[in-house]
């Protein structure tokens, strides 16, 4: 068997000599505007990154395949922008529920989507029960914006706004691809009067449909002026520790051990 942990570089005959205990890793992604400011695969990009990294960490002791990226997400709140390429909601979960398939032939039991865009949360929690249903397998879901959202570096500024587009997003593509950044078309666009309301805001016991020109003709929110390659080394850095320590967690679970 080739020493790569790359899935796709494997042999036939070595995909037969996989192990059951063997943990699959799918990142998922988007093509979307974020703003004048950044590529359209920031999602894509950053997640393909933080899963290749703990692969090549921590893929040895814990029998991690790194799977190819699934690029394209559902990101209907932005199609209203040119370059936005964006799968339907019946085509997202059927995509998921192929690889699924696929991964289950292989005789590998557990699949782990890594996922880069907020718009494709609801899908993959379905599709983890669907897949667990009718191929098997043992499914798991990883956001990589939770521990980068847990760094307070931006809070003063951008106030729990900056959810797309914002410092902490910009700061990591300037790490990762420093030249598919143009911070001079970089402005502030924070909704600071959405936190006025108690109920319908962003992390509000009322939830509500938005889509990303609701704030502005710019599609993002937040305060990329502040982003900097320094912070996105040191939010990369998080990202791949607390998706190494999941990982290790999903790697040894199991059903059995509750019954």
């Amino acid at each position: 068997m080739t020493g790569s942990r790359e899935f796709a570089e494997l042999s036939a005959a070595d995909v037969g000599a996989i192990r059951s205990s063997s943990v699959a890793v799918l990142p998922v992604g988007a093509i979307e505007q974020h703003g004048p400011h950044l590529p359209l695969n920031t999602d894509a990009l950053v997640a393909e990154a933080a899963a290749r990294a703990v692969v090549e960490q921590r893929g040895a002791e814990l029998d991690l395949w790194l799977l190819p990226a699934l690029a394209f997400g559902r990101s209907v709140e932005h199609v209203w922008a040119p370059g936005t390429l964006s799968l339907s909601t019946a085509t997202f979960a059927a995509v998921l529920d192929d690889i699924g398939r696929s991964v289950a032939a292989t005789g590998i039991r557990r699949l782990v989507f890594v996922n880069g865009h907020g718009g494709n949360i609801s899908e993959i929690q379905t599709a983890l029960r669907d897949i667990r249903l009718r191929h098997g397998l043992l499914t798991f879901a990883t956001n990589t914006f939770v521990p980068v959202e847990r760094d307070e570096s931006f809070a003063e500024a951008e106030l729990g706004l900056g959810i797309h587009g914002g410092a902490m997003e910009t700061s990591l593509v300037l790490h990762l691809r420093p030249d598919l950044v143009d911070l001079s078309a970089a402005r502030r666009r924070v909704p600071q009067r959405l936190n006025d309301n108690e109920h319908v805001r962003f992390g509000g016991s009322v939830t509500f449909g938005w889509l990303s020109d609701d704030f502005g003709p710019d599609g993002y929110l937040g305060d990329p002026t502040r982003a900097s390659a320094e912070a996105g080394e040191r939010g990369f850095s998080a990202l791949v520790a607390a998706l190494g320590d999941q990982l290790a967690e999903v790697a040894r679970f199991d059903f059995a051990d509750f019954s």
